[in-house]
């Protein structure tokens, strides 16, 4: 049994608020680079030169890629081997966002209750998914989600008979609706399966995986692909003003259901969905 100290994943955790929010991840800047390379409209290419102005000076100057500094997203994967002493492991998280956000100087966006709304003051608490796995480590995942995109999420109850057709047209209905408001070029979150709830995970999930990796299932990965090539020939383009390049990427994450169901979920995220991960 391997025992990891509270305290340690309070530090990672608020470093990890701190450079999700200042520098794009290696994946984006490739997806993004490629955009840049392959944009048809000369208006859509300034724009995505604009992007990355924004990008370089947010790295170097440390000042935020976006005022919206998002909601902190914490997705941790625990050994099966590992004991946390020192502290509770949610307190522990919430006290790494809570540094984070306080000492990087970074925009207080939680409020404390849905209708009541006064804000918590340091953009606690995060929103914590668990996954119990084999091993002594703790793998974390944090991803600082913005509102504008969030805003512009989906969930559709299909049936059945739907099929894939059905599951495609959710995608593209749910993109075309948000148009311009997700700050286009986009990527593009989708569960399929499970329950309800489970296809929401899923689409969250779905973004914090790289942007340039692809399903190991074969006719996801055919999905995935298709879904991509459709959604930028819509024209909605770099900043919804016009272009080739409306999606950076989209990932497709997939869960058993029931005989009765095909719940889709489509989480999008704007140009920079933010994420970084670290193993402990």
């Amino acid at each position: 049994m391997r025992e990891i100290d509270a305290q340690l994943l309070t530090k990672n955790i608020k470093e990890m608020c701190i450079e999700a929010n200042h520098y794009l991840s290696d994946d984006m800047k490739k997806v993004f680079d490629n955009a840049r390379n392959n944009e048809k409209s000369p208006l859509g290419k300034q724009i995505l030169e604009q992007l990355d102005e924004n990008l370089k000076i947010a790295r170097e100057d440390m000042i935020p890629i976006c005022q919206d500094t998002g909601m902190a997203v914490v997705f941790v994967k625990i050994g099966q081997d590992v004991h946390i002493t020192g502290a509770n492991i949610e307190d522990a998280i919430n006290e790494g966002v809570r540094q984070g956000y306080v000492e990087g100087y970074l925009r207080k966006s939680v409020v404390n209750d849905p209708i009541i709304r006064k804000n918590t003051k340091d953009n606690t608490p995060a929103v914590i998914h668990y996954e119990i796995v084999p091993g002594e480590n703790i793998t974390i995942t944090v991803a600082p989600k913005g509102f504008g995109s969030e805003n512009m999420s989906r969930v559709f109850m299909l049936k059945p008979a739907d099929g894939i057709e059905g599951v495609k047209n959710a995608v593209l209905t749910a993109v075309r609706d948000a148009g311009p408001n997700a700050c286009p070029p986009m990527v593009v979150g989708v569960g399929i399966g499970g329950t309800f709830e489970k296809c929401a995970y899923l689409a969250k999930k779905a973004l914090a995986r790289e942007a340039d990796s692809s399903s190991d299932i074969e006719y996801v990965s055919k999905l995935e692909n298709e879904l991509l090539d459709k959604i930028n020939k819509m024209g909605i383009g770099p900043g919804g003003l016009g272009g080739t390049q409306t999606a950076l990427a989209v990932n497709v994450e997939t869960y058993p259901t029931h005989i009765a169901g095909l719940p889709v979920a489509i989480n999008i995220c704007c140009h920079v969905n933010r994420h970084v991960t670290r193993t402990i």
